[in-house]
């Protein structure tokens, strides 16, 4: 189970997905909202861990059962004879694939629209069908999520916890030399409770060498400990479809993840511009909406009148214009000018038609890693919405134009290393 939710739960997910911790007053003020469409709980460390018993650990803790056991169930009446059976043999999550195409009788691709494909990694599941006590044909695998690491192999696991889930945003870390491993012989203790290392140090060691070899083949390094910083590529560093881009058209019907596939409205300046035909004068509804509430944006005309609705973990801004667009053609432009200074600052946003400023307000606080996990769409809000005023959440009543989206030069996070400088380098060549 996930510790996300902090030592004494949260209200708002999102808020911890940002480095936030509500304190235990914050949480007291929304109690009633909890369960409603308002709220994103989540349970405290200690639901998690009772959840995850006889394992240590939780979900992000690579390392230890806690964080990476589960069942999985095979349903194929026409291909097992077997009748609610249980099987011990040992396999990971990438195992699946190759379990299917065993299956069905298909050969691993090797070629996919003209691209060349990796070899596939895992082991097919289907010798343990139709016999109990085959011997496990997966027989090694590494983990490693945020730093935490471990090695699999042929019963024995090595482990290192590096990295605390509930510890959220910009903290600072051990060095990975300074980790301490821990060793478990899964076969006789199956929840990782005895810890070996002691008793049996070169076993540990020739372990540890294991992970080297398989972290280094399988591109685990560097590793990186950041966690939600991560979230947001321009702050991590990472390879990504919009870092390095600054125009980019949204067409109305899309639906990006906002996380990585759309225009990252973060920690920047930018600039929405769009034409509207309004025959009638009778335009209205959702232009563009990032997220949801409680974390999210919304650009959209509410009675016909432009406005923007920002979502800060349920403190709300709004900036609207007091007239309606005019009948026919118009060009509409929302442009937020950023305070700078780092992530997560305030800023003015603009709302312009026909070149003429009709509307204009701060928002004093802005979502710094990211938004609300739904998508960014276009012409509409679907899911949770953004905004609580709507008269509509699609667009209706006339034509939306492609919306063009301009970003400024995003804000770095204040420690910026060489080390991040590099990667985004790299990521734009």
């Amino acid at each position: 189970m996930s510790a996300e939710g902090g030592l004494i739960c949260t209200h708002l997910t999102p808020l911890n997905y940002n480095g936030y911790d509500p304190t235990i007053q914050d949480i007291k003020k929304h109690l009633d909202e909890i369960g409603t469409p308002e709220s994103e709980p989540h349970i405290p460390v200690g639901f998690a861990h009772a959840g995850n018993c006889p394992f240590q650990w939780t979900k992000q803790i690579a390392s230890h059962y806690g964080g990476t056991r589960n069942g999985i169930i095979f349903h194929w009446p026409n291909g097992i004879k077997a009748k609610g059976e249980i099987r011990t043999q040992w396999h990971h999550v990438i195992d699946v694939t190759p379990t299917i195409l065993d299956i069905v009788g298909l050969p691993e691709p090797v070629m996919v629209n003209g691209v060349p494909q990796r070899p596939i990694e895992g082991v097919s599941m289907k010798y343990t069908f139709d016999d109990a006590k085959a011997p496990s044909r997966r027989t090694q695998q590494y983990f490693e999520i945020f730093g935490n690491r471990g090695i699999y192999h042929k019963g024995w696991t090595a482990v290192t916890k590096h990295r605390t889930p509930w510890l959220t945003g910009q903290i600072k870390t051990v060095k990975f030399a300074d980790d301490v491993w821990e060793l478990y012989d899964t076969t006789r203790n199956f929840s990782q409770a005895e810890n070996l290392a002691a008793q049996y140090p070169e076993k540990l060691e020739e372990m540890k060498q294991l992970f080297l070899v398989e972290a280094a083949k399988y591109q685990v390094f560097p590793l990186d400990d950041r966690s939600f910083e991560r979230g947001n590529p321009a702050i991590a560093g990472r390879p990504d479809l919009m870092v390095g881009r600054r125009h980019m058209k949204l067409y109305s019907g899309m639906r990006l993840y906002e996380l990585g596939a759309a225009p990252n409205l973060k920690n920047t300046s930018y600039t929405i511009t769009t034409t509207i035909d309004s025959p009638e004068g009778k335009a209205d509804g959702v232009i563009l909406a990032y997220g949801g509430g409680p974390a999210g944006q919304s650009f959209y005309l509410k009675g016909g009148k432009p406005a923007i609705w920002y979502d800060w973990f349920g403190t709300t801004y709004k900036v609207e214009a007091k007239d309606k667009l005019p009948k026919g053609r118009s060009e509409l432009r929302f442009h937020f000018d950023y305070d700078g200074g780092g992530i997560g600052k305030g800023g003015t946003m603009r709302i312009i038609v026909n070149g003429k400023e009709v509307a204009n307000g701060r928002i004093e606080k802005t979502v710094p890693i990211c938004l609300s996990m739904e998508t960014v769409d276009v012409g509409l809000d679907w899911g949770q919405p953004v905004a609580a005023d709507y008269t509509s959440n699609v667009f209706t009543g006339g034509t939306l134009g492609p919306l063009l989206v301009e970003l400024g030069q995003e804000e770095p996070a204040k420690e910026e290393h060489q080390e991040l400088k590099y990667h985004v380098a790299m990521s734009r060549q």
